[in-house]
């Protein structure tokens, strides 16, 4: 199920027969209440929002999106128009994995849409819990606590967070980091780790994460 959401009607209409064609269930809504909606009565495995939309626009839809526990897993990506860096940054930073690019032909878009559920399929095989100090990570659930305190993080920042806490200590390299959270077959910059990165220190504490000039990232207990 892919929750398509664009006040554009030309847009909904091309994108979303282009996704029906590949077989996917496409559900459309024409703002960021809308999409709220629409998200809690489908439960979509993938959301792709506009930014500037009217009524809600699609960061403050995305952020409010996150805040729903049903939602936790479902991947949200922005469409953004070409030049519009600070879109990306802050559709980081209100819980988006990752951005789509307008305009984009039909035949990108689907195979970055296969992309982008391939990584709502996708299962860690590594243990369910993680304790550390006062942080117990349950990576089947989706869930952190700190002390008696349950935080609340995005996918991505969860993800990260518990690739860095696998093994405390381990410096990450910024590629690596790439490469397991976003996957390799997702182009996004660097800026995307510091990003993340610094919405962990937010939440968890700065003294966690300690950066690695010019080589990346790793967690301290």
């Amino acid at each position: 199920m892919i929750l398509l959401v664009d006040d554009e009607p030309d847009i909904l209409e091309i994108v979303g027969y282009n996704l029906s064609a590949e077989g996917y269930q496409v559900v459309v809504a024409e703002n960021g209440l809308q999409a709220i909606a629409q998200a809690k009565k489908h439960l979509p495995q993938l959301i792709i929002l506009d930014v500037m939309m009217p009524i809600m626009d699609g960061i403050e839809a995305c952020e409010k999106i996150r805040l729903l526990p049903e939602l936790s897993q479902t991947v949200i990506t922005f469409f953004t128009a070409r030049g519009e860096d600070y879109s990306m940054v802050a559709g980081f930073e209100a819980g988006a994995d990752d951005y789509i690019t307008k305009p984009i032909k039909p035949k990108v878009l689907v195979s970055k849409v296969k992309a982008l559920l391939r990584r709502f399929k996708q299962k860690t095989a590594d243990e369910t819990h993680l304790t550390l100090g006062d942080l117990i990570i349950n990576r089947e659930e989706y869930k952190v606590m700190k002390g008696s305190q349950e935080l609340s993080l995005p996918r991505k920042e969860f993800e990260l967070l518990a690739l860095l806490a696998s093994k405390p200590g381990k410096v990450f390299k910024r590629e690596d980091i790439l490469d397991s959270v976003w996957g390799n077959d997702v182009v996004v910059g660097g800026r995307t780790i510091d990003v993340h990165i610094r919405k962990l220190r937010e939440k968890i504490g700065d003294e966690r994460f300690k950066t690695v000039k010019g080589v990346g990232y790793k967690f301290v207990i």
